[in-house]
């Protein structure tokens, strides 16, 4: 049962999920179709987030999305959804979300949006992000933005490929452009704490730079944690990419004496 009033990306930046300046850049990258990983504990808004950056894709592209349960709320006019059904008393006609993912490739999607990768569908929906389908959405559970690849990596293990390490990491870091990690806080709110960029790979490891971080300060008595939002000094190397898409970052965004 959906809300009536939709937390849209302006109710987040009010609510202090993240500031303005940190919106209009991950706004730019869903335009610009680079390929997001929202990360983040239970409860602590990777769901909430995906609604509301998904209103920066544009009304002409075709969705795809795949959930267990339907939580998404696209507002643009082509959308598929897709859901998972589980077996029936005597074992039959579970359809999984890898059998999902492989059908939502012949639908002739621009973007597959799926709620949250949590088994074998990782491996075809890092497939589907490196054959034509940039600018995908996916969460997962993960604490950090670095764990949330190494489960990303544990999942396409649990397939039994005879793929070595250095192969599944190449994947990964091909696949993804952005982690968006996200923390529910001891006052109960929910923040992002950091962006990063995957950059590719180094010999075994795959390479990330922070974009963005939430700096903790101090948390008061009454529980409240405060703190502040600054860019970390490094510019990311897609912003051609932006440029690209026609949309223009200026670099004084990223400044690192800069409070955002």
């Amino acid at each position: 049962k959906f809300a009536r009033d939709k937390i849209d990306i302006n109710k987040l930046v009010e609510f202090g999920t993240l500031p303005a300046q940190i919106a209009d850049f991950l706004g730019s990258c869903v335009r610009a179709k680079i390929s997001m990983l929202i990360s983040g504990g239970t409860g602590s808004g990777k769901t909430t987030l995906m609604n509301a950056l998904s209103a920066y894709i544009p009304d002409h592209e075709r969705l795809i999305t795949i959930e267990d349960a339907a939580e998404l709320q696209l507002q643009q006019p082509h959308v598929g959804r897709l859901e998972t059904c589980p077996p029936t008393i005597d074992g039959r006609g579970e359809i999984r979300q890898r059998e999902l993912v492989k059908n939502a490739l012949r639908m002739r999607p621009d973007r597959i949006i799926v709620g949250e990768v949590r088994g074998e569908e990782a491996f075809d929906m890092l497939q589907a992000m490196t054959t034509g389908h940039e600018g995908s959405l996916t969460t997962i559970h993960a604490n950090t933005a670095r764990d949330s690849l190494v489960r990303l990596e544990h999942m396409i293990n649990m397939l039994g490929f005879s793929m070595s390490e250095t192969g599944i990491r190449t994947h990964i870091s091909s696949a993804i452009g952005l982690v968006v990690q996200l923390q529910r806080m001891i006052d109960g709110k929910r923040r992002i704490v950091s962006v990063s960029e995957v950059t590719g790979q180094e010999r075994d490891v795959i390479q990330m730079q922070e974009i963005f971080k939430f700096i903790h300060q101090k948390t008061v008595s009454a529980g409240e944690v405060i703190g502040e939002f600054r860019p970390t000094g490094i510019t990311p190397n897609f912003l051609d990419q932006l440029r690209v898409s026609g949309i223009e970052t200026s670099n004084a965004l990223f400044d690192p004496n800069k409070v955002l």
